[in-house]
């Protein structure tokens, strides 16, 4: 047997069957080396047996008996809902126990009365009587030496010997039970273990307490006690961190080495006419940020910087800066936005800002006239546009820049790093005939936790603004249930009484629609409800408007234009709005169902106030149905600071959902937590850059596996090159 043996090809004494085959692709297990890397989910203790009447409320035991009745209850006409229960009666000659298991319905064909069990689980009192809820639980076989051991390890002769106490438990599908995950493992592991080659040097291991990678394995799928479980999931843990950083600081490397960038002019000549541009004096942030950009974009190496703040911090100053400096040096600049909306908002924000100027900016959307669109194609390949604002189209192969100087991404979380790659090879090329790379900006007004900012977004260096402008009021934030609205309604209609503005937001323009994230659902107070409530209710009488991604841009345009001169008093929209708006006389928003919003979007929506000096108020009318949801809210309520909420938002969702890692396209991270493994990340981030330091290839003869394993796991979608 070989790690990459299928397992259709095991010897006969190791089968895997048909069935069982198909269930284990449904894992993507199909080799031998996929089933070592199937590593178990958690480890339980397998208590020593005793008697049911031995039994005390509160413990985790262990005991045997046979099954005397069996029961399914819980359904309604004859079918089996998902609150129902199968019910067991357990005896052993010295008790009763009760067993309980929710939501398995197909317990009724495999429990039957008659059958020898040994169950294991948490032992409640209910009634008078004791319960164990969802038990751990395995038929015991005939054989007398079954009696004391797991029937999955009575096959088994392994060395060094397992725990017999401690049991693996595998990420499972339905037709593969943990069970049998781990009697397949034990049965190859023995035969190739020792084809486990490591990557990593005896002395770096050495140094860092590691142990050898195939001691990890062995120790995960076979641990003869707790503490060689936690030992090999630090291994393996670090192995993942190690080859992610390691390919992050690799790829910045290549890019560097690679490619050129137009080494722009910055002076105190351009840096005054710059800030007098702007209709206010800079806060220490910006200018902090400021100076780190313009020290970037000064250099032939292309930048590639994250400019992350709160809601508000005022980041897009810190990138029309950039695009500033880069027209100043004869440069063209871009901005890529990840909705029309925002591009839009961009795109009028820039143009007002440099309204007199000589400086020809053009947006580039997909809702552009053919005609539009090739006269802004035109004017972008010729050099006659200085700056254009728009969405991904940017990085089409019909988008031919002039002289690209900065590319300016926003809502850097959206965008994958293949489009930021995109970008290279837009700026034309230098003397000798080599292509340039624009200096990158990318911006986030969802605060990256540093965690996620050291893996996902390592390529990049960071600036933070984490104070906001002075004269800013915070928000207060409350949240209420439904049946509260209408004294909420009420309330806002005091502020839109005393000329203030407002916003109501709403998950969906009409129930049951289905359009992506505007879509609906029957029980939800959509746009449509909401705005027809209001219209004759508590707003009667008020200029309100409605918003949502179906209007077209120009309909957009014009609301929003209405909105921004106060023509409007509320304008009830969907999380169209949840970026880039900005209505300083704005001061309440109600957001219904808030419950349905993730907390990063319910974050950015409270941005869209408390952007002058008056008092804004953010109430959340929500029932959540479940602890999570909950936790949104009250997390809401308890703060305004978007890093606070940051770290809160990845300690519920986790990495992958947060900001789209999947999207991103980077592989999960299947062992380490990045909440638990801070200490390893940052480990594995200085040996990593020391690494790539003194070996930027990674092309030396003993690190030709590392090199390979990397590739492997992080070469397609950190687009590196394999030059080794």
């Amino acid at each position: 047997m070989r790690l990459d043996t299928p397992l259709s090809e095991l010897p006969a004494s190791h089968r895997v069957g048909p069935a069982r085959r198909a269930a284990f692709a449904r894992l993507e297990v199909h080799t031998i080396g996929d089933l070592l890397k199937h590593l178990p989910m958690r480890y339980e203790r397998i208590e020593a047996p005793t008697t049911i009447s031995e039994l005390k409320e509160g413990q985790i035991a262990r005991t045997s008996g046979e099954i005397s009745a069996t029961r399914l209850s819980g359904g309604k006409g004859g079918r089996f809902s998902k609150s129902g229960r199968f019910e067991a009666v357990l005896l052993d000659g010295t008790a009763r126990l009760d067993l309980v298991w929710f939501n398995q319905p197909h317990l009724t064909h495999r429990v039957l009365p008659g059958m020898r069990l040994r169950v294991q689980g948490k032992v409640n009192r209910y009634g008078v009587g004791l319960q164990i809820v969802n038990p751990v639980w395995e038929l015991i076989r005939p054989e007398p030496e079954a009696e004391d051991r797991p029937t999955s390890t009575s096959a088994e002769s392994t060395e060094p010997r397992a725990d017999p106490h401690i049991r693996p438990v595998y990420p499972a599908v339905e037709g593969l039970p943990s069970s049998v995950i781990e009697k397949t493992v034990r049965s190859v592991l023995p035969s190739v273990l020792d084809q486990i080659d490591d990557h990593l040097p005896e002395a770096y291991r050495h140094a860092r307490s590691l142990p050898e990678l195939k001691a990890a394995y062995r120790m995960a799928h076979l641990p003869s006690s707790e503490a060689e479980h936690r030992e090999a999931r630090r291994r393996l843990a670090f192995d993942e961190l190690l080859l992610l950083q390691l390919g992050v600081f690799l790829r910045r490397e290549q890019v560097r080495r690679s490619t050129i960038a137009p080494a722009l002019t910055w002076n105190s000549t351009i840096d005054r006419h710059i800030r007098a541009r702007f209709p206010f004096t800079l806060t220490p942030d910006q200018d902090k940020a400021v100076t780190e950009v313009a020290q970037d974009l000064i250099r032939p190496v292309p930048a590639n910087r994250l400019v992350q703040g709160d809601v508000g911090s005022g980041k897009t100053v810190v990138a029309l800066y950039a695009m500033l400096m880069a027209v100043a040096s004869g440069r063209q600049a871009a901005l890529m936005a990840p909705t029309e909306i925002l591009a839009e908002q961009h795109f009028r924000s820039i143009a007002d800002t440099l309204e007199g100027s000589k400086v020809r900016v053009s947006l580039l959307t997909g809702s552009l006239s053919d005609r539009e669109r090739q006269d802004v194609l035109a004017g972008v390949a010729s050099g006659s546009i200085d700056m254009v604002v728009g969405t991904h189209a940017l990085i089409g192969e019909t988008v031919q820049f002039d002289a690209l100087g900065v590319a300016v991404i926003d809502e850097q979380h959206r965008f994958g790093v293949h489009q930021r790659a995109g970008l290279r090879g837009k700026a034309g090329v230098d003397p000798t005939g080599k292509p340039m790379t624009p200096h990158t900006l990318v911006m986030t007004a969802t605060p990256i936790p540093r965690t996620l900012a050291l893996t996902l977004f390592g390529d990049l260096d960071t600036s933070t603004i984490e104070h906001l402008p002075p004269g800013r009021q915070p928000i207060v934030t409350r949240w209420v249930r439904p049946d509260q609205a209408g004294e909420v309604y009420q309330w806002v209609r005091t502020r839109l009484d005393a000329g203030q503005q407002a916003f109501v937001v709403v998950p969906a323009i009409d129930a049951g629609a289905s359009t992506a994230g505007e879509g609906g659902d029957a029980d939800l107070n959509d746009l449509r409800t909401v705005h027809a409530r209001l219209e004759s209710g508590e707003f009667a009488g008020k200029r309100i408007a409605v918003l949502h991604g179906r209007l077209s841009a120009q309909t957009r345009d014009a609301v929003m234009h209405r909105f921004r001169a106060g023509e409007i008093d509320c304008l009830i929209a969907t999380t169209v709005i949840e970026v880039g708006v900005d209505i300083p006389n704005a001061t309440a928003m109600v957001v219904e169902h808030a419950e349905q919003f993730g907390l990063a979007q319910l974050h950015q929506l409270r941005g869209r106030i408390g952007r002058g000096t008056k008092k804004s108020v953010c109430v959340l009318i929500g029932e959540p149905g479940n602890p999570e949801a909950e936790s949104r809210l009250r997390a809401m309520v308890e703060t305004t600071d978007g890093f606070v909420l940051a770290e809160r938002d990845l300690e519920l969702r986790g990495p992958g959902e947060v900001f789209g890692s999947r999207q991103a396209g980077a592989p999960p991270l299947l062992v380490a937590d990045l909440m638990q493994d801070r200490e390893l990340l940052a480990l594995a981030r200085r040996d990593a850059q020391a690494w790539i330091s003194r070996s930027p290839d990674l092309a030396g003869p003993d690190e030709r596996l590392l090199r390979a394993r990397l590739m492997r796991q992080h070469g397609k979608w950190l687009g590196l090159a394999d030059v080794g």
